[in-house]
Order: structure tokens, then C-alpha cells, then sequence
């Protein structure tokens, strides 16, 4: 009997293995230092054919120093045969949950949202660029077996309630290290009424409380999304298992959130700051930047103008073209916001949208960490609904039922 995380790494919560990784994957900032740090090692790669490169982050390059780096990634994933996404194909942990990783795989990335996969079932971490050598080099890595925590979601998400708004609950219960080195696992009738946006959202902010992994078991649900890219994948069966502790959440009582400066675990109702002044709204990221989130902001800015400068950036080129083909983005555009390249966007804060000293933001982002998106800046975090409504008004703005 064990939980997912056990039953994936194959030993008991506490233990040390050492296992080969299904994939491993690093971005134009991360793979420029794995790059380096291979080099040192002077090694070859184990297994380049389960290595992916993907830039996203500054992308297109924002100055010439950038640019002469990746270019030198991109020299390198083409001589060693690396699985390799350039400017425009998205964000590593959108590509990632694209028909890449399946239930039961080990997945690792030099990103600290590499949790983002764990919505199908797999165990998947984050690790530092050296140690992202070390795996290119050997093709596994070590890991201690964590513990587990139990997310029981029971009811259904209702109104303007979003899986963004469970998720800085979530956080918000657990606190910013609540979750340390420990898995996250949700379960109950809740989970599984969940779609794969959803589960991906939630198992993306797992990292705020410190948790190693976010899970789901992979079910109908999963084996529906997989089967659109070629999977037919089993679905995963739930063991007696024992947690660490045991968090329950009735998602008929989440309500619309906003993680208050600098704080993700730092939230507060709405209306708390409706009427706050804005001067910027981001809407994207590997949060909330699927075709799901651009089709709900569509949905509520549709045939109006926003009032406060709004970017929005898809988190790949699949989620950009099926806005384009069903009339989402030209809606987007219509209601006066700026559309980026598909990528993260202005949310580390080099490019496309920072924040200037003073300013204040609201992102569906997963972070607002102190100059973060812009040095003396301020920023709250949201939902994709909180975000629509507030860009109509260029404030704050609670969301209403129907939107």
C-alpha cells in the first residue's frame, strides 16, 4: 500500500534511490548554466533522445547578449540530435503537458514548475541547472522518496470560482513552506470532476508551498486528453496509503482570491480590494495561459474595451492557433489587448510587459514575489475571471456569478 509518489519511485516515503528519468528538460535561462556545467564535466549525454530544450522565458531574445546565448543552445541541441522548441513554441511545461509525458514517468526539469506534469499521474520535480548536467550526463538522478499530503476536494467549483482561486486556497491552508520537500496528492469526487486545465493549474502552484510534486491519479478524464495525442494510456487505481497530514476543501466554498503583495500564501477575498487602481493586467503563464483560460477571458471582455493596458500571452503555439481558428483571439485583440509570442511572457520580469517603479499589477501568474515582475512594483494574483473583470474597469474588480 503506498501513495503515487512512492508507488512511481518505487520505495517508502523517506528512502533515497536512485532512478533513470523518463524526461529531462531545460529552457533558454536554465539550459544556457546545464550547458556550462556539462561541458565541465566533460562527459557525453546517456540518453539524448529523452532531452528536451525549450525556450521560453526570454523569448524573442531582449538584447544581444541573449541572443548569443541561445544561439549557442541551439548549435548545441542541433548537434546532439536534443529535442528542441524555439521562439514561438510555447512554454517548457505547456509543451511538456502536450502528449509528452504519460502516467507513471519520471519527469524532471530545470524549472521550478516542472510539478506541472503531475496532473497526469507522473512524478514530476524541479531540479538546478547542475544538477540537470548531471542527468544529461548519466541519464537518472537520486531523489528521497517524499511524504505525502492529501488534498481531498469534495463538491464542484461554482460561479466565478476557478481552479486558480482552489489553488491559492490551497496554499493559503498549507502556507508558503507548509508543503516542503513533500508530495501533494489530490484525491476525492472533487479531483475527479476536475478537467486537465484544471489539474494542470493546481499541480503547477504546488511548488509555492514548497512541495516537491503535485498529483493527480491519472483516470477517464486523463485517458481522454492523452487519446487526443495518440495515447491510450491505463488509468491509475488508488491504494491505502499513509499521509503526513490531510487537508479537506469543499470546492463549493472557494470564492474568488487574490494573492496580496508579496505573498502567494498572503490572500484575501475580492472585494477586500475592489476599486484598487491598475495600472497593467497579465494574463498567461503556465498557469493560466491554456486555450481554457483565453476562451474565459474572451468570454467576458467579448464586445467590450479594456481600460487599463492589458497583455495577454498564450502558453504555446497549439493554444494560439485553436484561439485563432475559433475566433478567441481575435476577440482578445478586439478589446484593445496586446498579445505576445507564446512563452512566459513578462512574468520573470525581463521583457514584454514589466512593471514600472510605483505601478500596479494583476496577473494570473504564480508568483508576486517582491520586484519580481518590476523593480518597486506591486502585484496581485488572480484568477482568469478576476482578471476580465477588472481589466473593463481598470480596477479591481470581483467577478460577478454569470461571468
Amino acid at each position: 500500500m503506498s501513495t503515487l509518489a512512492e508507488r512511481i519511485l518505487g520505495a517508502g516515503a523517506g528512502e533515497y534511490v536512485d532512478r533513470q528519468v523518463d524526461h529531462a528538460f531545460a529552457h533558454d535561462g536554465t539550459g544556457v548554466l546545464a550547458h556550462e556545467a556539462w561541458k565541465q564535466m566533460n562527459a557525453d549525454l546517456a540518453a539524448p533522445e529523452k532531452l528536451s530544450l525549450i525556450f521560453d522565458h526570454i523569448t524573442p531574445a531582449n538584447n544581444s547578449t541573449t541572443a548569443g546565448l541561445q544561439h549557442e543552445l541551439r548549435d548545441f541541441a542541433e548537434e546532439k540530435g536534443i529535442s528542441f522548441s524555439d521562439i514561438g513554441g510555447g512554454i517548457c511545461h505547456q509543451l511538456m503537458s502536450e502528449g509528452r509525458v504519460l502516467p507513471g514517468e519520471i519527469v524532471v526539469g530545470a524549472d521550478s514548475h516542472s510539478c506541472t506534469m503531475g496532473a497526469f499521474g507522473a512524478f514530476a520535480t524541479g531540479v538546478g541547472a547542475t544538477d540537470m548536467a548531471a542527468i544529461w550526463a548519466s541519464g537518472g538522478t537520486w531523489f528521497r522518496v517524499p511524504e505525502s499530503i492529501e488534498i481531498s476536494l469534495s463538491g464542484s467549483l461554482r460561479g466565478a470560482a476557478e481552479a486558480k482561486d482552489l489553488a491559492l486556497t490551497y496554499i493559503t491552508r498549507l502556507g508558503m513552506d507548509g508543503g516542503t520537500y513533500r508530495a501533494l496528492e489530490f484525491t476525492g469526487e472533487g479531483a475527479e470532476g476536475l478537467g486537465m486545465s484544471e489539474r494542470l493549474t493546481l499541480c503547477n502552484m504546488a511548488v509555492e508551498c514548497g512541495a516537491k510534486a503535485g498529483m493527480f491519479y491519472a483516470d477517464q478524464t486523463t485517458r481522454r486528453y492523452l487519446r487526443e495525442f495518440g495515447h491510450d494510456v491505463s488509468i491509475q487505481k488508488r491504494e491505502k496509503a499513509k499521509y503526513i497530514q490531510e487537508v479537506s476543501i469543499d470546492l463549493d466554498d472557494v470564492a474568488p482570491l487574490l494573492a496580496v503583495p508579496h505573498r502567494v500564501d498572503t490572500t484575501a477575498p475580492v472585494e477586500k480590494y475592489a476599486g484598487t487602481h491598475l495600472d497593467q493586467i497579465f494574463v498567461g503563464t503556465c498557469t493560466n495561459g491554456r486555450y481554457e483560460d483565453l476562451a474565459r477571458f474572451a468570454e467576458i471582455v467579448k464586445g467590450e474595451k479594456v481600460r487599463v493596458r492589458t497583455v495577454v500571452a498564450p502558453a504555446s503555439r497549439s493554444v494560439l492557433m485553436k484561439a485563432i481558428e475559433t475566433g478567441v483571439l481575435g476577440t482578445i485583440v478586439a478589446s484593445g489587448c496586446a498579445v505576445c509570442t507564446p512563452g512566459c511572457g513578462p512574468c520573470l520580469g525581463a521583457h514584454q510587459g514589466v512593471l514600472g517603479e510605483g505601478e500596479v499589477g494583476l496577473s494570473t501568474a504564480n508568483r508576486n514575489f517582491r520586484n519580481r515582475m518590476g523593480v518597486g512594483a506591486e502585484y496581485f494574483l488572480s484568477s482568469v475571471a478576476t482578471a476580465a473583470a477588472s481589466a473593463l474597469t481598470g480596477e479591481i474588480t470581483v467577478p460577478e456569478v454569470g461571468e
